[in-house]
């Protein structure tokens, strides 16, 4: 074993170093040793007496196993057995470099000879997304976790400046960039592990053309730094009072926009609009202070690398919720399916990529699963449509909702200098917003969905649907689903909001 000088066992002190090798015989560790053997005779060597407790942690989505110890003075540490020696290499030099960049990283305690085994410290049961989901359950102060988000985005620049500061890459494992093989690997995810599970029609030789493109586009930026690879809120841990960071092992070289792009559109963290751009505008501030920044530029490549990452993430979701028979991993899958249909109707990808885009926007029209795994959770899905087609169906099982006919209210689309443009445009929100019956209509609007929520959170009901249409579903019945979204997720943080324009 490869016992690494004593440390505190919280705090974020590393020794980068390893002391004389020592052989695991004198730990007591025999060649039959079970990995929980291994681990606990090396935590009973590192503090000197044995642990009262051992409790095997839950697994995500990885093969590696942690156990938490806890000794009689109450304090504790982590054993982790991992059989990819590659990939837990990768893990050591990292950790070890970042800690030497002030980052708030775990600490190495110990690493057996076989580099299968490792001890690291404590650092609590409360990731991010754990606290999210407390602070949305009990309705608290939003702003708590706002400042902790604050904190992660401001700490994402160092991670990604890291690359140019003397990083060992070699060791980046399973590849030492984000480069076509790695993209082509999660593309191709996607298609077997996702669309082809999910029944999704695809030309396929169409389809590889688009990827292809589609790669092009995203290998132009500008990617010499430390991709951190899974950068989102359950790999951020909550802890005395401020934000560490784990799993990092995938790390490789690659372009800034996917660290960020990872953390915002994380599935079930489930963040809205507002707060993702408010958060975007805070790291590229954070950014601003390493290297220029052209914030359009950076934007427009950001929804990019946001809808590769949403498309790596839902194949992962199929392998392991289709294939392994892991279900909960799809609870994942509605909150991708909307954050993805958000982008396209960005205009997040380049243009030239047609059976990508087909793809991608049967996927979203197609998905009508319920948004939340939760049965406690409201879900208002507000919608914009034309009456040309039709009133949308409520897919939810539940029936009913509100219908709100817009076509009494002044008509943007009468005008030609409006005819490429949609309720999300300033021009079109300035036209409607001069007449007062606009104002009169959403304060109406507003009264009467208001009051079903209050009681349907009051009953426990899980859906509602509020239906917002217009001649072409362009203008006025976008603008007025835009709006009435925004008001629900400013007045009901703890419910979910499902905006969906169908014409567009």
């Amino acid at each position: 074993m490869n016992n690494l000088p004593e440390q505190p066992r919280r705090g974020n002190t590393h020794e980068v170093q390893l002391t004389p090798h020592k052989q695991s015989a004198v730990w007591g560790i025999t060649d039959k040793a079970t990995a929980a053997d291994t681990i606990t005779a090396m935590a009973t060597a590192h503090v000197g007496a044995s642990p009262t407790s051992c409790v095997p942690l839950a697994q995500s989505g990885s093969h590696r196993r942690y156990y938490r110890f806890t000794f009689e003075d109450g304090s504790t540490l982590i054993g982790v057995y991992n059989d990819d020696v590659a990939e837990n290499r990768a893990f050591f030099e990292y950790t070890r470099f970042f800690a030497a960049q002030g980052l708030k990283v775990p600490s190495l305690l110990a690493i057996h000879e076989d580099e299968r085994h490792y001890l690291l410290n404590d650092l609590g049961k409360q990731t991010l997304y754990d606290k999210l989901c407390e602070v949305r359950k009990d309705n608290g102060d939003f702003q708590e976790i706002m400042d902790d988000y604050r904190k992660v985005v401001a700490a994402l620049p160092k991670f990604q400046m890291t690359a140019k500061k003397g990083l060992d890459m070699s060791v980046a494992y399973p590849r030492a960039a984000f480069d076509r093989q790695s993209m082509q690997w999660d593309l191709n995810y996607f298609k077997y592990y996702y669309l082809k599970m999910a029944y999704i029609p695809f030309n396929e030789q169409l389809l590889e053309d688009d990827y292809q493109r589609f790669m092009d586009y995203l290998l132009s930026v500008e990617d010499d730094f430390f991709l951190y690879r899974d950068f989102q809120s359950r790999n951020i841990m909550v802890f005395e009072d401020d934000v560490w960071f784990i799993d990092y092992q995938g790390g490789r070289k690659g372009a800034l926009q996917y660290d960020i792009a990872s953390l915002l559109y994380d599935a079930k963290a489930d963040l809205s609009p507002e707060t993702r751009n408010e958060l975007l505008e805070c790291y590229l501030d954070n950014l601003g202070k390493y290297i220029p920044v052209d914030r359009q530029q950076f934007k427009a490549a950001f929804n990019a690398f946001a809808l590769i990452r949403i498309m790596q993430a839902m194949g992962a979701y199929g392998y392991r919720g289709y294939f392994e028979r892991k279900t909960h991993f799809l609870q994942s899958v509605p909150y991708a399916i909307r954050n993805m249909r958000y982008l396209l109707e960005q205009n997040a990808l380049p243009e030239g990529l047609p059976e990508l885009r087909k793809v991608l926007q049967t996927l979203v029209d197609s998905y009508v699963a319920p948004i939340s795994e939760n049965p406690d959770v409201l879900t208002v899905t507000v919608q914009s449509f034309s009456y040309k087609k039709g009133i949308p169906e409520d897919n939810s099982g539940n029936g009913g909702g509100f219908v709100f006919d817009c076509r009494a209210l002044p008509n943007p689309g009468r005008e030609k200098k409006y005819a490429t443009f949609t309720g999300k445009d300033d021009c079109v929100k300035e036209y409607l917003e001069q007449y007062q019956e606009v104002e009169t209509f959403v304060n109406h609007v507003c009264a009467l969905v208001d009051m079903s929520v209050d009681n349907y959170l009051e009953r426990k009901f899980t859906h509602l649907t509020v239906n917002f249409g217009c001649t072409g579903g362009q203008h006025r019945s976008v603008y007025f689903a835009e709006r009435t979204a925004a008001h629900l997720r400013e007045k009901y943080p703890q419910i979910v909001v499902d905006l969906r324009h169908r014409e567009q």
